[in-house]
């Protein structure tokens, strides 16, 4: 949902006021879901969700047009969205039946294979329809899988050739899964329906569909933990931890660490302003965005080294101890610049801190895009550092100004972020947790990273009680050691 305010308006009421209107617009298209899974209005909803999905494949990619087929336990298509203007039932039985039997779409459904062509004139794994009403001259064609089976095949292609890259096919290859999660479970949702009708008389059908919906949410909370860094990479002299614990089985919250040329170091947490399959298809991309381009790679034409006046506009020279550890941070202005840019349409933002660390020296360069003040606190338990915003919210404004900050991270410091589900927890009696609680508890002197999140941890439970969460939690905890 797009939130505007006026110049007058602190960027605090910004935040709250898109958290609010967010979080409406989530409970309303929940309700229109449900409502619309058990109406008659089944198949339009899948045909909406299948043109979405290419929509959003499409923006990705760069593409023009594309198709999508489900596919039953047994292979064949069960739901279709076609390139072309609704054809005929014949013509468009037709067309699948062409393009899975000799066409790239079939290629892929029998190798299990991502297939790229960059140009149909050469490639025998194209098949020229007849009548077709567009040109095609380069295809990508992704399998969606659950496990070892291929549940549907998305196709995006351009009028012009060498359209798709390498990098492409990897970027939708990781979004693949997160985006057949929501189909698959649209398709569910359609079965449920099915049973509704006969409740009575398939109870136990019904019950088995149910299991098997909360199975594959789960299934999609675990591809989603797993899509977060599995291995923290180990640092001499350096404690690294993390918590990651959704408010529902998919989430919006991410953290990641990843080493970085020159020897430096990658630390990043944000928060996306929705919940659920959008929210975590949101941040599986700008994750692989911020990976990207902080690394020197380009994508569509954007590349962390296109632009060196970028680094004059953020960077003056006698600020920074190292020009050269600020240089990934430009991944963040150029990921908001692409969002805007390719996905504009989804109405979504993030807060996101990203900081960059020379584990040699302990000074960390950052920029705070919108989020909450991480926190250092040194050894006798006191706040030396609020690590305040350098810029809005990624995703909301083209051309937006990010100020790079440094800071240095003493012998057995702690760097503690985290996002706004720990200060919004609730008690029985609807009071949040707040900042001012978070503060006390991490200046009780914790003697390595790891026991600060425990005790955090431990400071909610008790707090919530029997009080469902109701926002995402995530905490990552940095300490530098003292060198004996």
């Amino acid at each position: 949902m797009r939130c505007t305010l006026g110049h007058t308006e602190s960027k605090e009421v910004l935040r709250h006021r898109c958290e609010k209107a967010a979080f409406l617009a989530q409970r309303k298209l929940l309700e229109k879901f449900v409502a619309m899974a058990r109406s008659p209005a089944r198949v339009e909803m899948m045909k909406r969700t299948l043109q979405k999905s290419v929509e959003v494949a499409s923006a990705m990619t760069g593409a023009e047009k594309g198709s999508l087929f489900l596919l039953d336990d047994d292979g064949t298509v069960s739901d279709s969205f076609l390139a072309r203007d609704e054809p005929s039932p014949e013509e468009k039985s037709e067309i699948i039946r062409s393009v899975l039997e000799g066409g790239l779409a079939g290629w892929v459904k029998r190798y299990h294979r991502i297939g790229l062509i960059t140009d149909t004139e050469v490639d025998d794994r194209w098949v020229m329809l007849p009548d077709q009403p567009y040109t095609a001259r380069s295809a990508l064609a992704i399998p969606l899988k659950r496990g070892k089976e291929i549940f549907g095949i998305l196709t995006l292609f351009h009028s012009e050739p060498d359209n798709f890259s390498r990098e492409n096919a990897d970027l939708m290859q990781l979004a693949g899964n997160q985006m057949g999660l929501a189909l698959e479970n649209v398709r569910l949702y359609q079965k449920l329906d099915k049973s509704h009708h006969t409740l009575s008389a398939s109870k136990k059908e019904a019950e088995s569909y149910s299991r098997e919906l909360d199975a594959e949410l789960e299934k999609g909370h675990k591809m989603q933990k797993d899509f977060l860094p599995a291995d923290i990479p180990e640092i001499s002299n350096w404690e690294i931890k993390t918590c990651f614990q959704p408010a529902i089985q998919v989430a919006g919250d991410f953290y990641d660490v990843f080493r970085l040329p020159g020897n430096y170091l990658g630390l990043v947490i944000g928060d996306v302003c929705d919940k659920g399959v959008g929210s975590a298809l949101y941040m599986a991309l700008l994750r692989s965005l911020i990976r990207i381009f902080s690394g020197q790679t380009q994508l569509c034409g954007l590349s962390i080294d296109q632009d060196e006046a970028m680094t004059d506009r953020f960077v003056d020279p006698r600020d920074f101890c190292d020009v050269d550890q600020t240089q990934p941070l430009r991944a963040i202005p150029i990921t908001n610049n692409y969002l805007l840019q390719n996905h504009s349409e989804m109405c979504m933002f993030a807060t996101i801190f990203f900081g960059v660390l020379n584990p040699d020296t302990g000074i960390l360069v950052y920029i705070n895009a919108g989020h909450l003040a991480p926190l250092i606190v040194g050894s006798d338990g006191v706040i030396k550092h609020h690590l305040g915003s350098t810029g809005p919210v990624v995703g909301l404004m083209p051309e937006s100004e990010f100020r790079m900050q440094q800071v240095q991270i003493d012998p057995e410091d702690i760097l503690i972020s985290y996002t706004d589900g720990i200060t919004e927890a609730t008690s029985a009696d609807g009071e949040f947790f707040m900042r001012q609680r978070l503060e006390k508890i991490v200046t009780q002197n914790c003697a390595s990273a790891g026991e600060m999140i425990t005790k955090i941890q431990a400071a909610i439970s008790a707090y919530t009680g029997n009080v469902p969460q109701s926002d995402d939690i995530t905490i990552l905890a940095v300490q530098r050691k003292r060198v004996n």
